[in-house]
């Protein structure tokens, strides 16, 4: 009888043990970061130009200038009677009164509207996804864009992926970093973790133990 109750104490410590390991390899990965804010105040965005984007040109009542174009890697373009242009990082609206200032020269009082396509952005303004996403990659920032919208088109977590322990790194805030609960979110339907995105932000996954 000693012998059973011995036996019956000593796998309820090792039980034990392997619990408090499970626990302490879970909280490895936990993280110490505030949540982040529900709402992100972007009300004075606007889109900044980045290379890659195709910016459609018109100039009123000159047909023969108005085209649309391409911006180079290098963040300029070139159109007729406006040579290398620098539009990356300004704004649709900064470009247009540029190329109405070049065209001066040649056209009178021109008007150009800037229209952009294709939207691409600068590095700095676009979102980045990095570790257990299924599909990590660069997004294009939009306007209230989500957590949410953002792991659907990732494909959502891997199946190594500590969901609640991932992090957003906010560069628009000096590098300041947020914790996000993406399995509640994704795996349990939780809305409650779901976080309005800002420009810039890096969504970082981490690999779970298990």
């Amino acid at each position: 009888m000693f012998s059973l109750f011995n036996s019956a104490s000593k796998i309820r410590w090792i039980a034990a043990c392997v619990v408090g390991i499970c626990l302490s390899g879970c909280s490895a990965f936990s993280t110490s970061y505030p949540a982040a804010p529900a709402a992100a105040d972007t009300s004075d965005y606007n889109y900044i130009i980045g290379a890659g984007d195709n910016l459609n040109i018109i100039v009123w009542r000159n047909p023969e200038l108005s085209m649309s174009v391409p911006v180079r890697p290098d963040g300029k373009l070139s159109t007729p009677l406006v040579d290398e242009l620098v539009v990356q990082g300004k704004t649709s609206i900064e470009v247009a009164r540029e190329i109405e200032k070049t065209l001066g020269k040649f056209v009178r009082d021109p008007v150009v509207t800037v229209i952009v396509t294709g939207f691409v952005g600068p590095y700095s303004e676009q979102i980045r996804v990095v570790g257990e996403a299924a599909k990590p990659q660069l997004l294009p920032y939009k306007q209230k864009m989500t957590v949410l919208d953002v792991m659907i088109a990732v494909g959502g977590l891997t199946d190594f992926a500590d969901g609640n322990a991932a992090s957003i790194f906010r560069t628009s805030e000096g590098g300041k970093r947020y914790s996000v609960r993406l399995r509640d979110l994704i795996k349990r339907g939780d809305i409650s973790g779901n976080v309005e995105m800002k420009p810039g932000d890096i969504l970082i996954i981490p690999q779970g133990w298990f």
